[in-house]
Parts: structure tokens; sequence; C-alpha cells
């Protein structure tokens, strides 16, 4: 994970509530993937796992912060089983969940949704 001082320049003009969302997302993706490199890129926060490959090839998920909401999105989030229908998009491939409040946040999905995303391989398109 980055630094504290990274981390904090990244959310020091996000609003508080927000900032919330994203250290809640922050700390269900250090459960599900504990060796996840975090970098800043994109202007959000970008997962990955290193061993297989970079941000896109092998993209966990990305949190960015827009002005009402956090975005936790996957860039092979059309290859996730989505069953609540909460994943937006008309990318391709990439999809997001529009996190509006903390309290209202589906936590366990978005973490089912993060562990799926840890697991996919998209060059075989099947789950590791």
């Amino acid at each position: 994970m980055l630094p504290t001082r990274y981390l904090e320049k990244f959310l020091q003009q996000k609003q508080p509530h927000l900032q919330e969302i994203v250290l809640e997302l922050r700390n269900i993706i250090a459960s599900v993937a504990p060796t996840a490199t975090e970098t800043v890129l994109w202007n959000g926060l970008s997962y990955y796992d290193e061993k297989r490959g970079g941000p896109v090839s092998a993209g966990i998920c990305q949190i960015s912060v827009h002005e009402n909401h956090v975005r936790l999105a996957f860039i092979h989030g059309s290859f996730l089983s989505d069953p609540q229908h909460l994943l937006e998009g008309d990318q391709k491939y990439k999809r997001f969940v529009r996190i509006q409040s903390f309290e209202n946040a589906p936590w366990d999905y978005l973490k089912d949704l993060i562990t799926s995303s840890s697991h996919f391989d998209p060059r075989t398109l099947q789950t590791r």
C-alpha cells in the first residue's frame, strides 16, 4: 500500500464523507488482495497484481473520487458476475459501482466484486 503521506495528499481536497468511503474500500482491498500493488494513476488509486502484469493486464480495481460520489471501477468489469446489477458503464469492458454514502454502500457485495476481480485472468477469461 502507499505510504500515508501519498494517500493524504491524494485525499486532501476530497470531501470528508468521500474520504471515508475510499478508506473503507482500501481496507477491503487489503483484506482480499494483500499483495496488490497500489498506485496513484489516472486521477485515482489503482490496484493490480504486479506478479501477473500491470494496472491493465493484471488490474484488480480502481478508486476514483468524483464531486458527489466514489467510483469503484473494474477494468475487466464486464466479465464479473453482477447479480445485483450495480455495475455501470458504457465502455467495452470497464465497469464501475457508484458509491454515494458510507451508510448505504453494499459493502459485502463490493467485497465480493473485488475478490472476483482479484481472481480474474483476462488472458484466459477465467477465474484462477
